[in-house]
């Protein structure tokens, strides 16, 4: 199945998530931390976006941003080449810092633009790297609250506005709504149709009309076989299901259970079925779902794997 084309027009508002390749950390020093600032700088002067929100953790990245004219491919391919040139040469590694294919969901941002601010400056909170997020550097929660924005990068001044027309009383404001006890759920932020759009059904119809991109609202029940997504997990990661189904804790065969399990359930499989096909207890499964929110990126390459097809081997 091939790669599904990005959604991309002016004006297009989107939650970004970059990861380092395999999960390895891209940010070592606070040297780091800042030299990616620099170069978020850079590129928004360049191409003119605008940034509501990031926070910076050590092995993955997430930006709220609404394109311009230059399309949102361009804007991060850009700053992930850059930052990967300087981090190879400042470590001396070669090759790709980040996972291949960012995610990037277009969002309706009448509807969720505060959300995803609170759940992007929440990150370290739940990473449980701080208590509280001001005691966390790397994010734009401190230019919220007032800050300078010495390298100009937060656009803040649309989200305090919904706040009050007033910069104190919404800086005010601002800080009570980020510590309401309502939390933003990961269920909530990556509930999207066709993984690529978070909004309702009138705004996935005004996005089709808008980009000539033709939206799945949900996965096809049981469209794959159990057998044809575990050939998937095979061809992506190398783990088979003679491995899965093996007693064996290694991590990439735990990996490989997960998401297994996670793919399964997107296209209808229940708990139980899963269970019994990969051999190992329910509750296992259950375990594994929950972690689904973590692994979007991971589950998709699965997914794309599934539909190149090839003859499924009688014994899986």
């Amino acid at each position: 199945m091939a790669r599904r084309p990005r959604i991309e027009f002016e004006g297009a508002f989107y939650h970004v998530i970059t990861r380092g390749n395999q999960r390895q950390r891209v940010f070592k020093t606070e040297k780091d931390y800042a030299k990616y600032l620099e170069i978020l700088a850079d590129y928004k002067d360049r191409y003119e976006y605008f940034l509501y929100a990031y926070v910076l953790m050590n092995n993955h990245v997430h930006l709220l941003m609404e394109t311009q004219v230059a399309p949102l491919s361009k804007i991060l391919q850009g700053i992930n080449q850059r930052y990967t040139l300087y981090f190879n040469r400042k470590y001396r590694t070669v090759g790709h810092l980040f996972q291949g294919r960012y995610k990037a969901i277009l969002c309706d941002k009448d509807e969720y633009l505060l959300s995803i601010i609170k759940y992007i400056h929440l990150n370290p909170v739940r990473a449980e790297v701080a208590k509280s997020p001001e005691e966390y550097r790397w994010s734009s929660h401190h230019i919220y609250t007032g800050n300078a924005d010495e390298k100009g990068i937060v656009d803040t001044e649309e989200v305090l506005r919904i706040f009050s027309e007033n910069i104190i009383r919404a800086r005010s404001q601002y800080k009570d709504y980020m510590g309401e006890d309502s939390v933003v759920r990961k269920e909530h932020i990556y509930g999207t149709i066709d993984q690529r759009v978070l909004g309702d059904e009138r705004f996935a119809e005004r996005v089709m009309k808008r980009s000539k991109v033709k939206l799945t609202q949900r996965r096809r029940l049981k469209e794959y076989s159990l057998a044809e997504i575990a050939e998937g997990m095979e061809k992506a990661y190398r783990i088979n299901i003679k491995e899965m189904r093996e007693k064996g804790k290694a991590e990439g065969v735990s990996l490989g259970r997960k998401l297994f399990s996670m793919v399964a359930f997107e296209y209808g499989y229940k708990g139980r079925e899963i269970a019994e096909y990969i051999q190992k207890d329910p509750a296992i499964v259950t375990r594994h779902l929950k972690e689904k929110g973590n692994f979007e990126g991971e589950t998709e390459r699965v997914i794309e794997r599934m539909g190149e097809k090839t003859n499924v081997n009688s014994q899986v």
